[in-house]
């Protein structure tokens, strides 16, 4: 029972040490702080600047379509070569036909029968009128050629324009480009009806 009853002295002695170890901070101190923090002015953050970005994707776009450029200026000359190539071996074709059809063509013969003096003759001019349309088309190809090694192979005579290489390698005398063309031959269509 000792412990029941305690005097005054006992008590207040536990408690002054438990609250006693620790001296309370000043205010000043906690509110000094805030009073800067405050009283400052706020900090923007600004955004990266979009000039130095933006430069450099216009740049690599810049190259990208010259690289691109440069590619289809490379293919549409090893395209150009390929089809001179071809053009100079219809051109010999054309030329030992032709003179292999010279030393063919029969002469001036007598037949006993019209009939078969009429045959020779339509055949005769049958094999002149081919030749005279392959004549006409070594022309063009020796102008193509011309055209080739002067560097205006491609354009068209008409608006200046570059003609697609499909329609080139279709038709590598061609001088006009696909819609210079058809209003061409709709005009004539138009003259003749």
């Amino acid at each position: 029972m000792l412990g029941v009853y305690m005097s005054k002295k006992q008590i207040i002695k536990p408690l002054k040490k438990a609250t006693a170890k620790k001296p309370l901070e000043k205010k000043t101190s906690v509110i000094k702080p805030l009073k800067k923090a405050t009283a400052k002015k706020p900090t923007v953050i600004k955004p990266p600047e979009k000039k130095t970005t933006a430069k450099k994707p216009e740049i690599k776009a810049t190259v990208s379509t010259t690289a691109k450029k440069t590619a289809k200026t490379s293919l549409r000359e090893k395209k150009m070569q390929d089809i001179k190539k071809n053009l100079m071996a219809q051109k010999k074709t054309l030329l030992v036909g032709a003179l292999e059809a010279l030393n063919e063509l029969p002469g001036q013969t007598v037949f006993s029968d019209l009939g078969d003096q009429a045959t020779a003759e339509i055949e005769r001019n049958f094999m002149l009128r081919l030749k005279g349309r392959e004549r006409k088309l070594l022309k063009k190809i020796e102008e193509a050629i011309e055209r080739i090694n002067q560097k205006t192979f491609g354009i068209c005579d008409k608006c200046g324009s570059d003609i697609n290489i499909k329609r080139l390698e279709a038709r590598p005398v061609t001088s006009m480009c696909i819609d210079c063309k058809t209003l061409q031959e709709e005009e004539e269509k138009l003259r003749e009806g």
